[in-house]
């Protein structure tokens, strides 16, 4: 009977068994479904979210000029461990965190399993065997508190984050979103609220600190609880030295060093070019500018320290220019951009002001470049009235006749407008936009003389932009201050080469300030009406730097003058940049060097256009041939010598001499006439002086 039953209670086993893991797969094949559909239920990983960061301003050297705090408060900077992390915190807090981080795929079984451990032996959680990669995931998604669950789903969510991003990624997202207590997060602004550096260069005290106070950040705030700081500072030291990371006696003596107590505030280099550079550049984390950090750090306690100096309200503008390629190495839009008295937020280097004498050099360029006056040239400072206008030295004075470089020099008001009214004060404004210069006049006015004698308005880098035209031979660059993948600027045309290095020349002989070196920066002043702003802006071979002083309201400050006020401060900040001064360009080719006793008749000494007229029965000098305005169609098909053109005039007195673009050809024969190589193409000046000083002048365009 026996024997008969057993076949049956055999199967019945088998068929129990069968059920069983028939049901088990069933289960374990549901629980796989449910798992996956709660991991489709996670959602895609909240990267974007992670990736935004405080919109920071550096220089060209990728220093931190200034950051600007995320719309709810925090700070949080964008992070490359590679460029700006110091190697010992990189190795503390991987040896400290998470030791196997560039083997694991997200998860590190074996501190896992000591977590799981500790928590059975001792009955709560010891350590949580996170990797950064999981601390990562809780980073991106907060928990409330810890469990089973919150660890599962940093699990899953570490593995998700190892499969879209690198080691190298990971790393510099877990360093900017670490908890530092308070509105801190990240490596880089922790070490600069607390220790006042970047993170590149950290003692191994300040690398141990900044492992320890993500552990617990609210309970470890350096500002509120420096003696806990200091104690997981010290624990962090001590399991290195376990782990044989550090040795004993350096951690000795990192444990010595004193935590700091004090939150510091976050830096604000350039706040005024930061600014701008915040509302025009969008949706862009980090903003390169051309500015070089430590040269604006040395030239803001310079404009703060002079205009205290100066009186109550008084703020100072100063800005450095690359005379090569037009970038702003440097810009302190006001004295103190938080001192409201002074309207510190104010931007007074591009605030439209008078500019007083400075725009004198740019006539005498013209002249120059005119070919009527020379460097050398004599003439007349003697009261002389246009019109209704009289105009009168600063002093009161008249110097007599005076060299014409002197005259610059010494920024006579006389001799300029007498200048001016020969070049044209259109001509002059038309020149000084085409270069760059956005002059600004009374409402319904047109140019006239008084924009000489500063008649006109212009901001501190408009100015400054046009003095590198000097020092660059006759072209300027637009300013740049934003750094960009592609520099599409153009020069633009102010004057001649020749005209440009002479009116250079000249600006360097000018007295400097008392106690400075003569002969080594052209530079010149101007004081505009009333007292309102005192001006200076110098040059050398390297960099032109400009300086503004004065009120922003626009009141006027009795004694007020460029020489004393804004001077001093240009030499001053020449000496900070810790440069050597670089001599200015060579003369260009064709320059006319050459005392008085040996230039030209017409050139010995300017005549103004009253006294061009003789009355001995000559007639005027003109110009026949080419005629003003006319184009000239050259054929330089044929070789050089059909690509000559005549010139021809009529009257004047004997020798005259012929300037292309202010450089002398020669004399013209007794025929009166000549034939001179063309200028390539383009607008061309063409003059011709006389014995006596008189001229006539023709602007030709050469096809």
């Amino acid at each position: 009977m026996d024997g008969r039953d057993k076949p049956g209670h055999d199967g019945r086993r088998g068929r129990r068994a069968l059920r069983f893991v028939s049901v088990a797969a069933f289960t374990f094949i549901l629980a796989i479904a449910a798992f996956v559909a709660w991991v489709y239920s996670l959602g895609p990983l909240p990267l974007d979210e992670a990736r935004v960061v405080s919109t920071t301003i550096i220089d060209r050297n990728g220093k931190l000029l200034r950051a600007y705090a995320m719309a709810d408060g925090r700070w949080r900077l964008p992070v490359d461990a590679k460029a700006n992390i110091d190697p010992t915190y990189l190795k503390l807090l991987l040896a400290y965190e998470d030791q196997h981080f560039y083997s694991h795929d997200g998860i590190d079984p074996l501190a896992l399993g000591r977590a799981a451990l500790q928590l059975t032996t001792r009955g709560h959680i010891v350590s949580g065997g996170s990797t950064i990669t999981m601390q990562l995931a809780r980073l991106m998604e907060p928990r409330q508190q810890r469990s089973l669950y919150a660890k599962l789903r940093q699990i899953v969510r570490a593995i998700e984050i190892e499969r879209k991003l690198s080691k190298e990624q990971i790393l510099n997202l877990y360093l900017a979103l670490a908890p530092y207590g308070g509105n801190l997060e990240g490596i880089r602004a922790a070490s600069i609220a607390y220790l006042g550096k970047e993170p590149k260069r950290l003692s191994l005290a300040e690398a141990a600190l900044l492992v320890a106070l993500p552990q617990s950040p609210e309970t470890r705030r350096l500002d509120r609880y420096p003696d806990a700081a200091r104690k997981a500072r010290d624990r962090v030291l001590d399991r290195m030295v376990e782990e044989h990371q550090v040795s004993l006696e350096d951690a000795r003596q990192a444990k010595a060093v004193p935590v700091p107590k004090l939150r510091k505030p976050m830096p604000i280099l350039a706040p005024h070019a930061s600014d701008s550079a915040l509302s025009t550049v969008k949706d862009t984390p980090v903003i390169k500018l051309t500015l070089d950090a430590n040269l604006q750090k040395v030239l803001e306690p310079l404009a703060r320290d002079r205009a205290i100096a100066l009186g109550p309200n008084i703020s100072v503008g100063i800005i450095v220019v690359d005379n090569e390629s037009g970038d702003v190495l440097a810009r302190v839009g006001s004295a103190d951009y938080f001192d409201e008295h002074r309207a510190g937020q104010v931007d007074m280097t591009r605030a439209i002001r008078s500019p007083g004498s400075t725009l004198k050099p740019f006539i005498y360029g013209l002249a120059f470049e005119d070919g009527f006056v020379h460097p050398e040239s004599l003439i007349d400072d003697r009261p002389v009235r246009f019109g209704s206008y009289a105009p009168e030295n600063f002093d009161m004075t008249f110097q007599g006749t005076v060299p014409v470089k002197k005259a610059l020099q010494m920024s006579l008001n006389v001799p300029a407008i007498v200048l001016l009214d020969r070049v044209g004060a259109s001509r002059l404004a038309s020149r000084l936009r085409q270069a760059g210069g956005n002059l600004v006049l009374p409402k319904d006015e047109a140019p006239g003389l008084a924009m000489g004698l500063g008649g006109v308005g212009v901001s501190l880098q408009d100015l400054v932009q046009l003095y590198t035209g000097f020092a660059r031979l006759g072209s300027t660059k637009p300013l740049r201050e934003v750094m960009a993948d592609k520099d599409a600027r153009e020069p633009l045309r102010l004057l001649d080469p020749v005209a440009a290095w002479q009116v250079g020349s000249v600006l360097l002989g000018t007295p400097p300030p008392e106690n400075a070196a003569h002969n080594r920066i052209a530079f010149k002043t101007g004081t505009s009406y009333g007292y309102r702003d005192a001006w200076s802006v110098g040059f050398d071979g390297r960099i032109t730097i400009g300086v503004w002083v004065g009120r922003p309201d626009g009141a006027p400050v009795p004694g007020l003058i460029g020489r004393v006020a804004a001077a001093p401060i240009l030499f001053d900040a020449f000496a900070r940049t810790g440069k050597t001064l670089v001599p200015l360009p060579k003369p260009p080719k064709g320059t006319l060097v050459a005392s008085n006793a040996k230039l030209p008749l017409p050139l010995k000494r300017f005549r103004p256009v009253g006294e061009l007229v003789r009355t001995g029965g000559e007639q005027v000098l003109h110009i026949q041939f080419p005629l003003n305005g006319s184009r000239i169609d050259v054929d330089r098909s044929s070789g050089s010598e059909a690509a000559v053109m005549p010139v021809k005039v009529a009257g004047g007195v004997l020798p005259m001499t012929i300037l292309v673009n202010g450089t002398s050809l020669g004399e013209i024969d007794g025929r009166r006439q000549r034939l001179i190589d063309p200028p390539g193409p383009g607008f061309a000046r063409l003059t011709v002086i006389d014995a006596t000083g008189a001229a006539d002048t023709v602007v030709i365009r050469i096809q």
